[in-house]
């Protein structure tokens, strides 16, 4: 089983990226791959060659593609980031935006209906929450991320929902018990 890890975070020393290394180190060398955003200098914004990719369900920019191919090699992809304003970074949100794109990751099938184009895919999630469960359960903060997240982007794309491993109170510092449990809950379910 071949695993993208997609981190969003422009800290290299950030826990974010603690978590994303350690979940790489308990996956089979040679079986994943991490896509460190800021790192790469990945571009979020959505020009005009992006509208066009979307109108034409092709044509995509070169580093769309060289994306599409990274997860086209992975049976599973896990994101790894910091929740910003109970969401996903900008950074990250742009590489969906300019990834997940018509003619790939969905199209418009018979009668204009939706077709999903990564079915073959499993996605989990590791959001890096500053405050805790409570809050998120209160606030109604996690229905709102899976509704976002799993079910505006995954389901809409047609990717097999994994698991998803909150990090909650991560500003006050995570307990690495914490942070070895949910990597072990991710890479069981990566191996089934």
């Amino acid at each position: 089983m071949s695993t993208l890890i997609v981190v969003a975070h422009p800290d290299p020393a950030s826990l974010t990226h603690h978590v994303a290394k350690r979940l790489a180190a308990t996956l089979p060398t040679g079986d994943v791959e991490v896509a460190d955003l800021a790192a790469e200098g990945f571009d979020p914004r959505f020009s005009p060659a992006d509208r066009h990719s979307y109108a034409v369900a092709g044509e995509y920019p070169d580093d769309v593609a060289a994306e599409i191919a990274r997860i086209e090699r992975a049976d599973h992809i896990v994101l790894v980031f910091p929740v910003f304003w109970w969401s996903m970074p900008a950074l990250l949100k742009g590489w969906i935006d300019r990834v997940f794109v018509n003619g790939w990751a969905f199209g418009v099938g018979e009668g204009g209906g939706i077709r999903p184009g990564l079915g073959r895919l499993t996605a989990h999630l590791v959001p890096l929450a500053g405050s805790d469960a409570a809050l998120y359960e209160r606030r109604g903060y996690d229905v709102s991320f899976s509704t976002q997240i799993a079910t505006g982007i995954f389901d809409y794309c047609g990717v097999r929902r994994g698991l998803t491993e909150f990090l909650y109170e991560a500003d006050a510092g995570v307990a690495a018990s914490d942070i070895d449990a949910a990597v072990e809950r991710i890479t069981a379910a990566i191996r089934g």
